[in-house]
């Protein structure tokens, strides 16, 4: 029986939960949700098409998370938690010998700092142990990675530049709010960005270099340059790579609250001290800030993400775009939420299904583009994402 152990409570993981249980002739086992907030996991589970399991558990003790593990006997731990707790949980499943994915790195709460230098050195631990880990299956990273890894494989000789774009062209109608988490969200856009470019990363000042850039479905928008944590992958595992670079869109609108949150300290990481208590800024905001996964009832428009990849086939150049478009009210409809949720939950369900099912496989930890692309691309469009590949004009930036 394929048992699965779904950590996290979020508007992603709610997405993870409903459809793992919309696909029983998969997860034909026990589907077990455990979060910190065991109210978050009682609301999803009246909202699922199947019988689930919950639990209340603290993601960032270990022991505990030991415990769930050897209760629930999962196959596979499908960790969409904080990336604050990866290490915990990575190590629980290391300890129980139970197979683990993810959606994004690791990152420590006092340093906004995307790398995976915490969690690749559990790899010869992993292989020893002889059990998997698959690192960033959600969309980007995720299936942007895995749009890369197609390209490398059925597309072109040699891939030589890569731009991945993000744009989310919704509204929900809220002065100000974050899609997923608040914390992450805000740590992410306010860190210095890079690029890595001819061997070497570029550091720029946060969202000082901004480009119009013509996404599929949705048309030109003005997008910035941030870091991202796939391009660190992707540089080990894309062969002949001389640059890669990510673009995000945010609206006027979110760049002038974040200014102004900047400057008066709210987006501060550190303690400070309020009535002689420590509190940290960016967590108070992420209190008084709304749910991403409220956002959905009222979500209109579209998100429209994918790589520009430029290199050579045949001996000519040639410039591709892989993309999927998602659209926030089909994504309500089907499993209630925006589609930023959906499209971060779906490629994680899609990556369970390709382990249980025993497409992907291996003994350590490997990141999602160093495994099988076309059958995951196959699944990811019948639940729900499709993709499409086009010609593309030169990069405008």
């Amino acid at each position: 029986m394929n048992n699965v152990l779904i950590i996290g409570g979020g508007a992603a993981g709610a997405v993870v939960t409903k459809k793992c249980a919309m696909n029983r002739d998969v997860f034909d086992g026990t589907i077990h949700l455990a979060s910190r907030t065991l109210s978050k996991c009682e609301a999803i589970q009246k909202q699922c098409a199947s019988e689930i399991e919950i639990s209340q558990i603290d993601a960032d003790d270990t022991a505990a998370v030991v415990k769930l593990i050897e209760r629930v006997k999962p196959r596979l731990v499908i960790n969409m938690a904080l990336p604050y707790q990866d290490l915990t949980i990575m190590e629980a499943c290391l300890q129980t010998g139970v197979d683990y994915i993810d959606t994004a790195n690791y990152e420590p709460k006092d340093e906004a700092k995307f790398t995976y230098k915490w969690q690749w050195p559990f790899d010869e631990k992993y292989k020893a142990r002889g059990n998997l880990a698959v690192l960033g299956c959600g969309f980007d990273p995720g299936v942007t990675n895995v749009f890369c890894a197609y390209a490398q494989e059925s597309l072109f000789d040699e891939i030589h530049e890569i731009d991945i774009i993000d744009c989310n062209d919704g509204s929900h109608g809220k002065s100000f709010a974050t899609n997923f988490n608040p914390e992450i969200n805000i740590r992410e856009v306010t860190q210095r960005g890079k690029y890595w470019e001819n061997g070497e990363w570029i550091e720029i000042d946060p969202l000082s270099i901004s480009c119009m850039i013509d996404y599929p479905e949705v048309g030109p928008r003005k997008s910035y340059l941030i870091y991202h944590e796939e391009e660190e992958s992707l540089v080990q595992n894309i062969r002949g790579l001389k640059r890669i670079r990510f673009w995000m869109t945010f609206s006027d609108n979110y760049i002038k609250h974040l200014d102004v949150l900047q400057s008066i300290g709210m987006t501060r990481i550190d303690p400070v001290k309020f009535k002689g208590i420590d509190i940290i800024p960016i967590e108070f905001l992420k209190a008084l800030l709304p749910e991403p996964s409220s956002l959905a009832p009222d979500y209109t428009g579209k998100t429209s993400i994918g790589t520009v990849i430029k290199g050579v086939k045949d001996g000519k150049p040639l410039t591709k775009i892989v993309y999927n478009v998602c659209d926030h009210a089909e994504s309500n409809r089907e499993v209630g939420a925006q589609a930023v949720s959906y499209t971060t939950g779906v490629p994680a369900v899609t990556a369970a299904i390709m382990i249980l099912k025993g497409i992907w496989s291996g003994k350590g930890v490997f990141n999602i583009e160093q495994m099988p692309p076309k059958p995951f691309l196959e699944e990811l469009a019948k639940q729900g994402l499709p993709w499409h590949v086009k010609d593309a004009p030169e990069f405008p930036c």
